[in-house]
This record gives C-alpha cells, sequence and structure tokens, in this order.
C-alpha cells in the first residue's frame, strides 16, 4: 500500500511538473510534425474560437502537409486570401525543380513584404497573438510568421484635448504603427531611433521609444529604457501606467511626464532633445524630460508670431494664479482681513452675506464641490447633451442657490472665474493638479488667513524646487537659472534669436543652426572653436570652465541635487 501510495504520488508530482512545463513555453522550440504544433497551440489557446487553423496541401506535392494559423479578426483577408493561400495551393511546377521547400515558400511563394521565420515557440505565439499569420509546413521545425495585421481602427482625427487655432489638425490614434507613421512623416532625420519594448506579462503591449541620435542626452535614453524595462505588471492598457512607473517622483500632484496627442508637438520636444515614448493602444504619448513650465506651451505659441504667443503665455500664467488663489483669496478677506477690502466693496459684500448661513469656507467649498461634480458629470454624458448641461446646470444652481441665500453672489462670481481660469491650461494634466490644490488652499486661508495662503504657497515653492524629471530639475530654467533659456521662458523670442536648444536638457548637439552645426565640422579643432563661439554668443561660459552646461553656479545646483 505504501509503495502505491509513492509511485501515485511519483505520477501526480510528473504529472504536474510536465502541465508546468506546457504552461511556461519559453524554452519550447517548433516540432517538425505539423500536428503536433497544430495540437500544442490549441490547447494552449484552450480552443478558443477565434483561433483558426487552416490546413492543406502545397500543390505539386501532396504529402507535404502544411497550416495556417491565424486570430480572427486580426488578419487582413485579402493578404491572406490572395498572397499567401493562393500563393502556396497554386505555386506552380517550381516546386518540382526545388528541393528545399521550406525555402521556396519563404523566398518565392509567399506574396509578402515581412516573413521572419523562427524556430522558438513562445516568439511565434507572440507573434500570432499580434496579428500575424503562423505558417507550419510538416517536415520542417520552424515556423513562418507571415505580416498580415488588418483590424478596424479609428482613423486620424483632430485631438480634443489640445485644440488649437492655427497648427495641424492630425492627432494620435490608438494604432502604434500609425503614430510612429505619423512622427516619421514630420521628421526626416536618418539619426531618428526607435527602440521596441513590450511591457505587461500577460497583454504583451508594444512600446516604442523616440529619440534624435546625436542630440537626446544618451543618460535621459538609457534611463528610460531601464525604466521601461523594469516595469513588472500583468497588463498595460494605457500610457498612464508607464508615466506613473518611470516618472522620479509619485508623491506630488504635478505631473513630472508631459502627455499629449498632437505628432507635431512630440516633434518639437524631440528636436529639443528630449526622449518621447509611444504606446500601442492609446492615442496618448509620452514625453520627457518635463519642466512645471512647458505645461503651460501651447503647440500655437510657436506658429503665431512672437508678440500674440508672449500675450498669451501671460494669459496663461495669470489664469494659473486666479485659478489656484482666487476662492482662497476671498475667504481670507472675508474672514480675516475685511478692513483691506474698500468700503463700497465691503458693504455691497456684507449685503449680499447677509441672508447666508454658513461661513466663507462652507459657502465656497459648497460651490467648489458643486462645480467639480457638474464638471465630472459633463465629461461622462454624451457628447452633444454634455457641454450643455454642464453650462445650464452651473446656471441654475448658482441662481437657485443665490435665491435661496445660501450663497453670495459675489461668491457665485468668483467661482466662475475660477472654473473658466482653470480650462485656460492647454495641458489637462496640469489642470487637475491645480483643482486638487485649490481645496487645502482654501482650508489654510480659513484657519490663517493670508499667512496661511503664504505659508502653503511657500511648502508648494520647495515642493516643485526639490522636484527632478529624469535628473532636470523641475523648476528649470529658472531654478537653476539659466540665461539663455529664457529665451522660450515666460515670453518667447523670434525664431532667428533661438538658435541654440535648451541647454537644461543636456543635448549632445546644441545648436539649431546647421551652419554652426557641431558635428558638420572639417577637423577637431573647428568643433571646439565652433561650440566655444556658439556657447559664448548665447552669453554661456566654455565648456571647458563649464562641463554641464549653463552658469557654474547652475552646475553645482545639480550635482548637488544629483548626489
Amino acid at each position: 500500500m505504501e509503495r502505491k501510495r509513492k509511485s501515485r504520488k511519483q505520477e501526480m508530482l510528473k504529472k504536474h511538473s510536465q502541465e508546468k512545463l506546457e504552461k511556461r513555453i519559453g524554452d519550447l522550440v517548433v516540432s517538425a510534425d505539423l500536428e503536433q504544433n497544430v495540437k500544442f497551440i490549441a490547447k494552449l489557446l484552450g480552443d478558443s474560437a477565434d483561433v483558426v487553423t487552416r490546413k492543406f496541401t502545397i500543390q505539386y506535392t501532396p504529402d507535404r502537409r502544411a497550416a495556417l494559423l491565424y486570430i480572427d479578426g486580426l488578419v487582413k483577408g485579402q493578404i491572406l486570401d490572395e498572397y499567401v493561400l493562393k500563393a502556396l495551393m497554386l505555386g506552380g511546377e517550381q516546386v518540382h525543380t526545388k528541393t528545399d521547400l521550406w525555402e521556396l515558400a519563404h523566398q518565392s511563394l509567399v506574396q509578402v513584404g515581412e516573413a521572419k521565420c523562427n524556430d522558438k515557440m513562445r516568439d511565434l505565439i507572440d507573434s500570432m497573438l499580434a496579428g500575424d499569420l503562423l505558417l507550419f509546413i510538416d517536415g520542417y521545425a520552424e515556423g513562418m510568421v507571415i505580416n498580415a495585421r488588418g483590424w478596424p481602427q479609428r482613423g486620424v482625427d483632430e485631438p480634443r484635448a489640445e485644440a488649437v487655432v492655427r497648427g495641424s489638425r492630425e492627432g494620435f490614434t490608438e494604432t502604434l504603427r500609425a503614430n510612429t507613421a505619423m512622427v516619421r512623416r514630420r521628421l526626416k532625420d536618418p539619426d531618428l531611433r526607435l527602440k521596441s519594448m513590450k511591457v505587461g506579462e500577460r497583454s504583451q503591449t508594444d512600446v516604442a521609444l523616440f529619440f534624435i541620435d546625436g542630440v537626446a542626452d544618451s543618460e535621459t535614453v538609457k534611463m528610460m529604457e531601464e525604466r521601461i524595462k523594469a516595469i513588472e505588471i500583468d497588463g498595460v492598457l494605457e500610457s498612464g501606467y508607464i508615466e506613473e512607473m518611470v516618472q522620479d517622483n509619485i508623491w506630488t500632484p504635478f505631473p513630472g511626464i508631459q502627455n499629449t496627442e498632437r505628432p507635431d508637438s512630440v516633434v518639437a520636444h524631440l528636436l529639443e532633445g528630449k526622449v518621447a515614448v509611444i504606446v500601442d493602444g492609446t492615442p496618448h504619448a509620452l514625453i520627457a524630460p518635463a519642466v512645471f513650465s512647458q505645461f503651460y506651451y501651447s503647440p500655437e505659441d510657436y506658429y503665431e508670431r512672437y508678440l500674440i504667443a508672449s500675450f498669451l503665455r501671460f494669459i496663461r500664467l495669470l489664469s494659473f494664479g486666479i485659478a489656484l488663489l482666487l476662492p482662497a483669496l476671498y475667504i481670507a478677506f472675508i474672514a480675516f482681513h475685511p478692513e483691506m477690502i474698500p468700503s463700497k466693496l465691503a458693504l455691497a459684500m456684507a449685503a449680499g452675506r447677509g441672508t447666508v448661513p454658513f461661513p466663507s469656507i462652507v459657502e465656497a467649498l459648497l460651490m467648489e464641490i458643486s462645480v467639480e461634480i457638474l464638471r465630472e458629470a459633463s465629461i461622462r454624458l454624451p457628447g452633444p447633451i454634455g457641454p450643455t448641461i454642464g453650462i445650464v446646470g452651473a446656471l441654475v444652481i448658482g441662481d437657485a442657490a443665490v435665491s435661496a441665500g445660501l450663497v453670495s453672489p459675489l461668491m457665485v462670481i468668483v467661482v466662475g472665474l475660477t472654473t473658466i481660469s482653470s480650462y485656460a491650461n492647454p495641458n489637462y494634466n496640469a489642470a487637475i493638479s491645480i483643482r486638487l490644490l485649490r481645496f487645502p488652499m482654501m482650508i489654510a486661508a480659513s484657519i490663517l488667513g493670508l499667512y496661511g495662503i503664504m505659508l502653503v504657497v511657500m511648502l508648494l515653492t520647495l515642493h516643485l524646487l526639490k522636484l527632478r524629471s529624469f535628473n532636470v530639475p523641475y523648476m528649470a530654467p529658472f531654478s537653476p537659472l539659466r540665461l539663455a533659456d529664457l529665451k522660450d521662458g515666460l515670453i518667447r523670442v523670434p525664431w532667428p534669436w533661438m538658435r541654440r536648444r535648451p541647454v537644461i536638457y543636456k543635448p549632445q548637439d546644441d545648436t539649431r543652426d546647421p551652419k554652426q552645426n557641431y558635428y558638420k565640422a572639417k577637423d577637431g579643432k573647428d568643433e571646439k572653436r565652433e561650440s566655444k563661439q556658439g556657447a559664448d554668443s548665447d552669453g554661456e561660459k566654455p565648456d571647458s570652465e563649464n562641463k554641464n552646461g549653463g552658469s557654474e553656479e547652475g552646475g553645482r545646483h545639480e550635482r548637488n541635487g544629483q548626489q
């Protein structure tokens, strides 16, 4: 009895290890037996209804069977029928003259641009799940991956979150290869590099890393690549997964990486020496490194004249202050500092608040939370009625609250100005951060008045100064100060004056003038002389005195931050 139990236990362990081996297919190779390969894939995929197996024989070789395996809905039918099946089944008499049938199928019969041979079962199954055709021929221990991908996809449309008056109307889609093609079409540079990776143990999401070789900082490229490869998760469905996992600090309300739907914006940042990450299945690309000021820049700033662009940036900066501070200032003046209000305005405010039963903080929180609920509800409603319901709801609720004596008329004006100012931000992520920080600012104002506001502002400033994005200070070029980079800071100078790339991103080639290009110099002496002259012309010290770029003091700040 004891021996039977042991033998039964050993059989169970052997069976369990065999099943475990079948699930772990990383080391398995393709078998020369066609039926064995087909059965293994069918069993591994659980005999799914959308897995199609088409068995056939190649003409003039009735004893040589073949099989095509693919996922229904991920393959373009015309390629499958016309250029693969028809070509293999009606191959012609050249089959007689060719002894190696597999070589003939790969080089002559399959009439598709991309066809690769592989003997690793894991690689073949991954390609099949991504939309490729798998071809097996009996007697050959190899599989052929045929590119016949074709699935329903959304066409190129205008970005909704980054609309512009002047500029491109093209936005990214959910298909990775279409997105990379839009970037390639705008940047016809042989130095443009694309590195492909897969993230997600189960989803196997394709990720593309873009950068310009010789311009982007090699350390930044290496850091981004290592952080993406270090991600351990079962599935990635959107670029937000990667954004949160690769940024330097996750315990901050401010975005450490910019996301965009615009191909022209990606190309503009690549030309500055940054890197871009495009994820399959989402129209949002990631851009790094990111600094605080760039979240208030719009692509339109570079398409309009510099005076108009500078004025629009000033308007956005003003709207940032209003969205963050206006409700808190209202609470502080009403509750703590009424003597700072002009007498006539103070009388009008007192008359408006005569019937309000709540303190100013409760009044402000009530209105702000109501507006946030309306804003969130308008997003979830169907497109045609969403904005209408949001506007009408805000007007109705505001008028009803004032008529009922729950809030003062001035509070409705304050909330309205705050809401409009928050929409002036061209970046959605940065606008959400300001909406979130508005509430602790209001609570601090209700406790300490203007002193509470200044305390929170100081804490936020210290927090921003501490943040870094891929070893780039978040508040650059203002801290550390980079005089050359201020040409594209609060204002934008004319394009003829912006001949150098921002130093804060540590580009390898810092000039945008082809006549002074560092890499087009004739000899090493000319290279050094041109680089020094270019640095001196922008008011910076030569590389021999300052290796980190910018001022010597700024270099010390960067080294201290890295330590």
